[in-house]
């Protein structure tokens, strides 16, 4: 049975084992270096001054996470949120993406964010290291792409493009 809680500081180690393949692995994260715990630690804290920070646990192993973030620190934008969702490698296509997006809009409408953003890499060419999996799981979940940035990213030796997404809760 799936439970969905919300992140604690001391959930840093967890979310860092899921988190570190992506970078590894995928150009799914600009990122090219995995974060340390302490630095997890340091961002699950300050997402929690603001936003949700959910995980989706089973048996007591943290499976999945999803999370928040400003899309611009300036009052007038505190309307939106850019979200975020990492699923345990071998936990993927269990549907815990979907389960926790659903969780964490709602309790977004209920803070009243009525905008929602979602960033995600897509590859230019053939690139091993990038699937469609991300612009597919968002298009399922009511997300248009609003935006792209060209070959602005670049990993693995191969460029992507930054796309945006867009779903907005209340007209």
């Amino acid at each position: 049975m799936i439970e969905l809680r919300s992140a604690t500081v001391e959930d840093a180690a967890a979310i860092r084992e899921i988190y570190a393949p992506y970078v590894l692995h995928t150009s799914v994260t600009f990122e090219r270096e995995v974060p340390t715990v302490e630095e997890f630690r340091r961002r699950i804290a300050h997402t929690l001054e603001r936003f949700p920070y959910l995980l989706a646990v089973e048996d007591g192993e943290v499976l999945a996470y999803c999370y928040a973030s400003p899309v611009n620190e300036r009052p007038s934008a505190w309307l939106s949120a850019q979200l975020s969702v990492y699923v345990r490698q071998d936990c993927r296509g269990r549907g815990l993406g979907r389960l926790l997006y659903t969780e964490l809009e709602r309790l977004l409408r209920q803070q009243g964010i009525t905008n929602l953003y979602a960033l995600v890499a897509a590859p230019v060419g053939e690139n091993p290291h990038l699937t469609m999996d991300s612009p597919r799981f968002h298009a399922a979940m009511g997300y248009t792409e609003v935006g792209r940035l060209h070959r602005c990213g670049e990993k693995f030796g191969l460029r992507m493009d930054l796309t945006y997404w867009e779903k907005i809760l209340e007209e």
